[in-house]
């Protein structure tokens, strides 16, 4: 009993917890340990206040029920002919399961042709899951939600995923899932409407362009709630959406978070050297530079378009060159890759005409490459690969950013989006662009505690598009989301203030949580 008197006189409150730690006592603590280990260093293990919470059985693709669609008063509005009079939603856990021509009906009405985009595709999504890139053993379990009438008609769907990580999502939350366990609660399994992977701004409702649209955009927003209560999970957050949709979700109880991408925009530039002559003389002198060292290393640049891809790869296959081997599916977590190579076969056999491939060929050798999706009116960077064993200066950036930039002004596309995060694009003619996500909480508490952190991020993060200096990073890596790792007490001390000096200011936030009962749970090493 002597090492565990000593680990609690060692206790003293935070500063960082707030108001509501400063009101409780800490002596009052209970604690386990063996007497027979007395003496013993001790470990915390686990720092709990209010009651833990069990995982109960999920019921997965529950019945969201049925809707009676209200009738328009004008007869304009109903020139679909038939009155399907009621809506049917339900859960369905593969995307396959859905007719790829509806599903995609749904996209293209709800982003226009013009505005296509290819990631909310059946093409693009079915080649995730199809690939085994996205399901259920990769932490992935499609759960999409599907509008139908009676007529059997699609009239709106929703991509959305039964996660148990928070990988590949590119909005941070792992830090509110840290937050949870000490809680007492398991933040994991949670809902996700997201593109795996895939950090482009796109619609999340998508409904077809019937009188009734804004009737079932709305049911579905509430059967996402629904689902999310029904499936007794911790949260469902709707990441990349449009602004529009964005301020729906807040009116139905999400809390809203911003970030921040760097986009370039195309002002009816003829060719480079215009784009060039918009920018500042500094960045003008720097750019050329930059491309000048990549042409003097005698490397060769092509850019291929669709069917020249299958061509190109067909030429190197005999050296046993592949795409996949540089690095394009090489997002890993836990050792595996995200992607796999099933998925950019698949992936090039159903959206061939939407692919650009920049690729860099040093004495016919292929060494990098840079995998872009054509959109609408959008070239999307999405993949960047080079052999490990090669090195040239500012190859990257060629292939990335001013390839893509001559690729746009080429195909006459608006803009470019080069992926999350960068403040180094700045500096490469790409601009801060605002990104949203929302978040459904459905402890009570939790909510409160993050709705004060996000109120504090978002000040932040507007100071920082704003171009003013701030103490904390928002843009894709923010203070809430890596955070550096905990480290372990001194031995014969119990330093609770551990679990809450790393994480300013959002476990300030915590101090309401912290007046209910305390558990502190002491094992020692021979026991664990």
């Amino acid at each position: 009993m002597a090492a565990a008197s000593s680990c609690a006189a060692s206790l003293r409150p935070s500063s960082f917890l707030g108001v509501g730690l400063s009101q409780h006592r800490l002596e009052n603590l209970r604690y386990t340990s063996k007497s027979q280990l007395a003496g013993s260093t001790c470990k915390v293990l686990a720092l709990f206040w209010g009651p833990r919470k069990s995982n109960e059985p999920r019921e997965l693709n529950p019945s969201l029920g049925t809707f009676e669609l209200l009738k328009s008063s004008s007869e304009d509005d109903q020139l679909d002919g038939l009155n399907p009079g009621e809506v049917f939603l339900s859960v369905v856990s593969s995307i396959s399961d859905i007719p790829a021509e509806q599903w995609d009906a749904c996209a293209i009405d709800a982003t226009g042709p013009e505005k296509f985009n290819p990631f909310i595709s059946h093409a693009f999504l079915s080649s995730l899951e199809e690939s085994r890139s996205a399901v259920k053993e990769t932490g992935w379990l499609p759960q999409h939600i599907v509008a139908q009438d009676k007529y059997k008609n699609i009239n709106g769907v929703v991509p959305l995923y039964l996660k148990s990580h928070s990988y590949g999502e590119y909005v941070f939350d792992h830090s509110w899932a840290d937050a949870y366990y000490r809680y007492g609660s398991r933040y994991y399994p949670k809902l996700q409407s997201c593109v795996p992977f895939t950090p482009v701004t796109g619609h999340r409702i998508l409904v077809r362009k019937t009188w009734y649209r804004d009737q079932v955009f709305d049911m579905l927003v509430m059967a996402l709630k629904e689902l999310t209560s029904k499936l007794q999970v911790s949260s469902l957050h709707v990441t990349f959406p449009l602004e529009f949709e964005w301020d729906k979700f807040k009116q139905n109880g999400f809390l809203q978070r911003i970030g921040m991408q760097y986009h370039w925009k195309n002002r009816n530039y003829i060719n480079f050297e215009e784009f060039l002559m918009d920018m500042k003389q500094s960045k003008r002198k720097n750019i050329r530079q930059e491309r000048k060292k990549v042409f003097s290393q005698n490397l060769k640049m092509k850019r291929l378009l669709g069917d020249e891809i299958k061509l190109e790869v067909d030429q190197l296959a005999p050296k046993q060159i592949l795409f996949y081997e540089l690095g394009f599916g090489r997002t890993f977590v836990w050792g595996s890759a995200y992607l796999t190579r099933d998925f950019f076969h698949m992936l090039g056999s159903k959206l061939t005409d939407h692919l650009l491939l920049i690729v860099a060929e040093d004495e016919g050798e292929l060494v990098a490459g840079a995998l872009n999706v054509i959109g609408g009116d959008t070239l999307f960077g999405r993949l960047w690969g080079c052999l490990p064993r090669v090195y040239f200066p500012n190859l990257h950036f060629e292939a990335c950013y001013y390839q893509a930039i001559e690729a746009a002004i080429e195909l006459n596309l608006s803009k470019v989006e080069a992926g999350a995060q960068g403040e180094h694009k700045i500096q490469r003619g790409y601009l801060p662009v605002t990104t949203f996500s929302c978040h459904y909480i459905l402890d009570d508490d939790f909510r409160k505690v993050i709705d004060n952190f996000l109120v504090y991020e978002t000040e932040q993060e507007r100071k920082k598009s704003s171009g003013r200096r701030s103490s904390i990073r928002l843009g894709g890596a923010s203070s809430l989301g890596r955070l550096p790792p905990l480290k372990a007490p001194r031995p014969g001390k119990l330093n609770v203030e551990l679990w809450i000096k790393f994480y300013p200011p959002f476990w300030r936030c915590l101090g309401p949580l912290l007046e209910a009962p305390w558990t502190l749970e002491i094992r020692f090493p021979e026991a664990i």
